[in-house]
């Protein structure tokens, strides 16, 4: 008779108000369940449980255990549920939050993808440039670029986000010469309100990382509505690759300053410490770090 069964029956035992209807619950005989009670109060040598024909009362040792024993009980049903989990296919809602040009031109053709992968999962993607609380808004993943400040997440980087620096045919032929970051002053310059971008730019060139303050008319949150503005003229633009990929093939805009390189972008995976690790979101996070992982 083992000491953990003995625990089921006495803790079941307690919260059904007597062994007979815990026995009924564990499909146990009436004899069989007060044995294994029997057992466990000889095993721990005390007595748990003052018994009489009509009613039963748990003794002051028998308090403090039946609150260990039941603790004990739900962790091992908890840890028995994960394991079957893990070993079950992936299903059920994931709740994503990602920047807006990332999610639009990098992460939701990776989703479609992913998707066809494990045709029982469904994705609710939200994008926004805004910071986004994983706990209180109820996400299961969250991207975010940027440096991390710590915020008790578990998080996996991803590969830099490569940013390219352009212009349309038009702006280049009608504009001041652009030589270096330093000639940026002269510039009119399409403002992304979303992070440093919006005062400053940062370059990697034959001298080191050097970075330029910039000044523009047209400031916004949006990186497809400074594209806009770009491609019609109506400045430089320094956005993700992903953006401007098609632009740059068909020369609606050019890559300007290609001798430096614009300072990458960190970009990272964050989740909860404290949700498990459900297939669905452990199939989720391989798939995006095989996918993006550096």
């Amino acid at each position: 008779m083992d000491r953990f069964s003995c625990m089921q029956v006495f803790v079941k035992a307690v919260e059904l108000g007597s062994i007979s209807a815990a026995a009924v619950e564990l499909d146990l005989s009436s004899q069989v369940a007060g044995k294994h009670i029997r057992f466990l109060e000889q095993a721990l040598e005390i007595k748990l449980l003052n018994r009489t024909t009509r009613q039963q009362s748990l003794t002051d040792a028998g308090r403090i255990y039946y609150e260990k024993a039941k603790h004990i009980l739900a962790e091992m049903e908890e840890a028995e549920a994960f394991l079957a989990e893990t070993r079950s296919t992936p299903r059920g809602k994931l709740r994503i939050s990602a920047p807006v040009t990332f999610g639009n031109h990098a992460l939701a053709p990776a989703i479609t993808e992913f998707l066809k992968k494990y045709p029982e999962v469904s994705v609710e993607l939200n994008l926004s440039n805004r910071k986004i609380d994983l706990v209180e808004e109820g996400y299961d993943i969250i991207f975010r670029s940027g440096e991390l400040q710590d915020s008790g997440l578990l998080s996996r980087g991803l590969a830099p986000y490569k940013l390219v620096l352009c212009a349309s045919p038009d702006y280049i032929r009608n504009s001041p010469v652009l030589e270096t970051p330093d000639d940026l002053k002269h510039h009119e310059c399409l403002v992304f309100t979303h992070s440093i971008l919006r005062t400053q730019w940062s370059f990697k060139g034959p001298d080191g990382i050097s970075s330029a303050l910039i000044t523009g008319r047209f400031w916004t949150n949006s990186g497809e509505a400074l594209r806009v503005a770009a491609i019609a003229g109506q400045g430089l633009l320094l956005q993700p690759y992903e953006l401007v990929a098609d632009d740059l093939v068909n020369g609606r805009l050019i890559q300007v300053l290609t001798e430096y390189q614009p300072v990458v972008g960190s970009l990272h995976i964050l989740y909860s410490r404290d949700r498990r690790m459900t297939p669905k979101l452990k199939s989720f996070i391989d798939f995006i770090v095989l996918k993006f992982g550096i």
